[in-house]
């Protein structure tokens, strides 16, 4: 009889066998069939088997028990009997549809997977998105997690290409640089892949991907197509220009036909928080921008409120981690406050987040109002919001409405939820959701809501622009299970058949 140690050490060693089995299977449904898999947002393809089994770990936030690696693992191996084409799948939400449908108490696993997945069975990797060319101008915070993104979907389904980055010169070895901050992050950890640098061509070749270095100041003087690029769309991350005017220095660039400012635009830009307004872009419109990172944090949770308790007025707080735009140390600078040392102090500053809101949702215009605090922390951020309801609630009520819309709701890629008692900022660094609800931090007096919100302002922002710019490409991969709203997979139901 084995002892308690024993067996859980044996169980480990179980867990982490199907993991690996796991692996192959994986990356077959990739390379062969261009489908992406993913554990609620966190990819599965090219990961580990202790990678696999913490994002299998992970669903626990979520659906409240650790999802079984010997329920997924026949679950994935039947993916790969379907030929399918180009795609993109959660394996802990079909897993959960499975559980609550009419198949699971037969254990016809395949009729399952067939009716699901019918659009794309047979396809044998047909549907992949026409490759789009993308050129980051800029190659900051924001334009090297775009790379990486960008770089990490190059052979999944998405149409998104990295063709070039264009920068200032900064010296002799800026191409050596360059390669450096993106292959090493003090926030986001390395490069997960293979990075080189192409001095004779001036590119940094990043997993594959071959990404032009041009050295410019001038938007408009760049030739684009004198390097085999056209049709591209511009993702302006330098903040310099962020009305129509400035912006439109890129059209007049060879090779170009979009622009996407990462950035609040300004006069009458469209002003786009993806999974709230999105739809509104049109093919007429060459110009947009993806907002800010906290307009983007605040957006969908302010919608599904108003949506489901209707929200008569509110303030949002923002405590915010420190930027570039800020100083280490005591130094002059144009505005109020920021020239205070970042590292050293919480700095009260003005927000137009809370006022940009009404530009992604204009029902809300006028109905918030908001300010922000820098504080001493490199990345992640959180946004307080105090809402005054149309109707009372409680806090049990709105965390159940929050937690089922983050699990199957439309807004289920932007809003997050998670109920732990031990989470700290840190632990949302590299989160893809626009905003993450803290629900024990929720407090509700009758119509008085407030709610606790994280995000990472640099990765899931990001997420956020690149989810825009395959909107605008018309290249994002077609995802399942397909969100229903309502549906919700029970935490009881039947399982899969255990390997």
């Amino acid at each position: 009889m084995p002892t308690e140690a024993e067996q859980h050490l044996r169980s480990w060693i179980d867990r982490e066998s199907q993991a690996e089995a796991m692996i192959p299977l994986i990356g077959r449904l990739y390379r062969d069939n261009n489908v992406v898999t993913g554990i609620y947002g966190r990819r599965l393809v090219n990961r580990s088997a202790i990678d696999i089994l913490k994002a299998h770990r992970f669903a626990r936030q979520v659906d409240e028990t650790e999802l079984p690696v010997s329920q997924t693992l026949p679950l994935v191996r039947a993916l790969t009997t379907l030929d399918l084409g180009a795609s993109s799948i959660d394996i802990a939400r079909l897993h959960a549809r499975y559980r609550t449908s009419a198949h699971a108490s037969t254990g016809d696993l395949d009729s399952f997977l067939r009716e699901e997945l019918a659009e794309v069975i047979g396809r044998a990797g047909v549907g992949l998105a026409a490759p789009r060319d993308i050129v980051l101008y800029g190659f900051g915070r924001i334009g090297r997690l775009l790379a990486r993104i960008i770089v990490g979907t190059a052979s999944s389904a998405s149409g998104l290409r990295l063709r070039a980055i264009v920068v200032r010169q900064g010296g002799a070895d800026d191409l050596a640089k360059r390669a450096s901050l993106l292959r090493r992050d003090s926030v986001h950890g390395p490069f997960e892949g293979s990075i080189r640098v192409d001095q004779e061509n001036q590119a940094i070749i990043a997993n594959g991907t071959f990404i032009k270095v041009i050295y410019a100041s001038d938007p408009a003087a760049v030739d684009y197509t004198a390097h085999g690029i056209s049709d591209a769309v511009v993702v302006d991350n330098t903040g310099r220009w962020r009305d129509e005017e400035g912006l439109s220095q890129h059209l007049r660039a060879k090779g170009v036909s979009r622009v996407l400012l990462t950035a609040p635009g300004k006069g009458e830009l469209k002003n786009i928080v993806f999974g709230v307004n999105h739809e509104q872009i049109g093919a007429e419109d060459q110009i947009i921008s993806a907002a800010s990172c906290t307009t983007n944090a605040i957006t969908p949770v302010a919608k599904l409120m108003d949506d489901a308790y209707g929200i008569d007025h509110g303030h949002v707080e923002t405590v915010h981690s420190y930027t570039n735009d800020q100083n280490l140390i005591d130094n002059f600078h144009s505005g109020e406050r920021r020239g205070r040392s970042a590292a050293l102090n919480m700095v009260l500053t003005e927000t137009g987040a809370a006022k940009a809101v009404a530009k992604a949702l204009p029902r809300l215009s006028g109905r918030l109002s908001g300010n922000a605090i820098r504080v001493p922390t490199p990345d992640v951020s959180m946004a307080i919001l105090n809402l005054e309801l149309d109707r009372e609630t409680t806090k049990d009520e709105l965390n159940r409405f929050l937690r089922r819309e983050s699990l199957e709701g439309s807004l289920h890629k932007q809003v997050d939820y998670i109920d732990s008692a031990e989470v700290v900022s840190t632990d949302f660094v590299g989160t893809r959701a626009a905003g993450i609800v803290d629900g024990l931090a929720t407090i509700v007096n009758g119509r008085q809501a407030i709610l606790y919100v994280w995000y990472d302002n640099e990765f899931g922002y990001s997420a956020q622009v690149v989810r825009v710019l395959e909107h605008m490409t018309n290249s994002a991969p077609v995802k399942y299970p397909k969100v229903e709203p309502g549906h919700l997979a029970s935490s009881n139901g039947a399982a899969l058949p255990a390997t």
